[in-house]
């Protein structure tokens, strides 16, 4: 199979490291992304919008003629979203790692104060309990290592999809910080428009917090082999 990882906020193709080689390691073809401003700190972060984010991730479906899992972590749950709106023949099914997809029409994202161009990390403070539940010091220490700015102009950009056939693209939602339970509970009440009109969404358990690639990537590489093969 064929992996392609998006990262959440402030993370780069490097968050991904132990989930790559164990996916490798496996006999699958990976391609962790660096999206357009998360080269490092000091990058060019200026007229970044979503479409360019989006772009960088069609270029790698678009890289080989085989189909592909689309992986977004967090935030990037619409990412991967996004891309099957654009490539609903390629796409062969998305992976939701604690996000789902944003509604039509409303910010990529709301809630983080932007600095100029660059939406800066926060601080742990800034995060419930269950997300850092399984966060040691070393932990985060490792993921604050590699996170930089995210622009500041994708997150301001609205989200607008394209194509009715996404929602038949197969979709597993990972629930880490939160459970496959309570994301019932969501798309029963309304709260997820685009993820409850899927003709075929899979909701499955992870006990870990928000961050499972750094916290426990066997358990999620294991996961995501599983979810590509069905």
């Amino acid at each position: 199979m064929r992996f392609i990882l998006i990262p959440g906020l402030w993370l780069a193709a490097d968050s991904w490291g132990p989930v790559t080689d164990l996916l490798r390691q496996a006999g699958h073809t990976v391609q962790p992304l660096t999206l357009p401003g998360l080269e490092g700190s000091e990058a060019d972060r200026s007229g970044l919008t979503l479409l360019d984010h989006l772009d960088s991730v069609l270029a790698a479906v678009d890289a080989h003629s085989e189909g592909a899992v689309v992986v977004g972590h967090s935030a990037s749950a619409t990412l991967a979203h996004l891309a099957a709106d654009a490539r609903p023949e390629a796409v062969t099914r998305t992976v939701m790692i604690g996000g789902m997809p944003a509604t039509e029409g409303r910010p990529f994202l709301e809630g983080f104060a932007a600095d100029g161009r660059d939406v800066p990390f926060p601080g742990w403070a800034g995060f419930e309990p269950a997300d850092v539940r399984d966060l040691d010091e070393g932990a985060r220490a490792r993921l604050e290592a590699m996170m930089r700015p995210s622009p500041a102009g994708v997150l301001e950009t609205p989200v607008a999809y394209r194509d009715p056939r996404r929602h038949d693209i197969p979709v597993t939602v990972i629930c880490p910080e939160f459970s496959a339970a309570d994301c019932r509970e969501w798309l029963e009440a309304g709260l997820m428009p685009e993820l409850a009109a899927g003709s075929d969404v899979e909701l499955v358990d992870l006990d870990s917090g928000h961050w499972p690639q750094v916290t426990c990537p066997e358990d999620l590489a294991r996961l995501l082999a599983a979810a590509g093969s069905r």
